[in-house]
């Protein structure tokens, strides 16, 4: 029984109103095993890099608890890179540089130790790729997550729709869901999508937390006021493997255990957002996510009288 990453893993080079960096490690499937580990998971990556990746960024991958079989390391060829800039508001950006090197003929290979993934979280790829993810499985995984993007939506939205009628979670932020749907009303969107496939909807809304979805069930967890935000990158894939992480930790895929794994979610990515990259969510102690925990669990709580 395992957790399965696919995704990316990257370069990038990020410029936020607070600072910006050169060439640091990135990548969505970078940021969910990162999370996944913080709840005492190993996850396993299915990811693609070149031979400029460096080598002691692997053996920090190893050291946190990555099985890298399934990272595939090409010879002569280069990394993805991605380089943005945030605005002011920090939720709106602007690419500046996409070199998709690698990942331009990415053909993910399943390891047969991963044969015995119980939960697979698929990063925001290709749905074709995501979709040859699923395929490559001999067994169905207990749950499928899947993230994806309104760029997917705009070239491949039929691809995108068979892709999603696969999974059991699907991740995607307010706009993505509205656009999706073809409905403005988040609730009318929710049912829009999962009459597409997922049983379960999880709508981020950024700075204002996540909506969970299951049939008329619906449950929302806040996002934490924080002193400073200095790079909102990876936030939403932290989200995903604190999320995935929770539920393969605790083996219990209940619409009330997954109520729990949402602020696990929250909680972590409120780490990310503090420092540049992957600086502060590769450091997380357990004792600095339980006192996380209990700052949301003191917001969320309240008495009805």
């Amino acid at each position: 029984m395992s957790l399965v990453i696919i995704g990316t893993v990257a370069f990038d080079a990020i410029e936020t109103p607070f600072g910006k960096t050169d060439k640091i490690v990135g990548g969505s499937a970078t940021y969910v095993g990162y999370s996944a580990t913080k709840l005492g998971v190993k996850p396993k990556l299915v990811a693609v890099v070149g031979d400029d990746f460096p080598k002691e960024t692997v053996a920090d991958f190893e050291q946190a608890g990555f099985d890298l079989e399934g990272l595939q390391i090409k010879k002569g060829e280069k990394t993805f890179f991605w380089s943005g800039r945030y605005h002011n508001d920090m939720n709106s950006r602007d690419t500046l540089v996409t070199e998709l090197n690698v990942l331009e003929s990415f053909d993910p290979v399943i390891p047969e130790s991963y044969q015995d993934c119980s939960y697979l979280m698929l990063g925001n790829l290709a749905p074709a790729i995501q979709r040859q993810v699923i395929r490559g499985m001999k067994n169905r995984p207990k749950l499928i997550a899947m993230d994806t993007m309104n760029f997917w939506m705009d070239i491949a939205m039929d691809d995108l729709k068979e892709t999603i009628s696969l999974v059991d979670v699907l991740t995607i932020n307010d706009e993505e869901a509205r656009q999706l749907s073809g409905e403005y009303s988040l609730l009318l969107a929710a049912e829009k999508i999962q009459e597409m496939g997922p049983k379960y909807l999880i709508i981020k809304k950024g700075e204002h937390g996540a909506l969970l979805f299951h049939g008329r069930e619906m449950f929302y967890a806040p996002a934490l006021l924080l002193p400073s935000v200095a790079d909102p990158t990876g936030a939403g894939d932290t989200f995903a493997g604190g999320f995935m992480g929770y539920l393969k930790s605790t083996d219990d895929v209940s619409f009330e255990n997954m109520k729990r794994a949402l602020v696990y979610g929250s909680a972590l990515a409120s780490f990310t957002v503090q420092r540049f990259g992957t600086e502060k969510i590769k450091e997380v102690s357990s004792a600095e996510l339980e006192s996380r925990m209990n700052e949301f669990k003191s917001l969320m709580s309240f008495t009805h009288k």
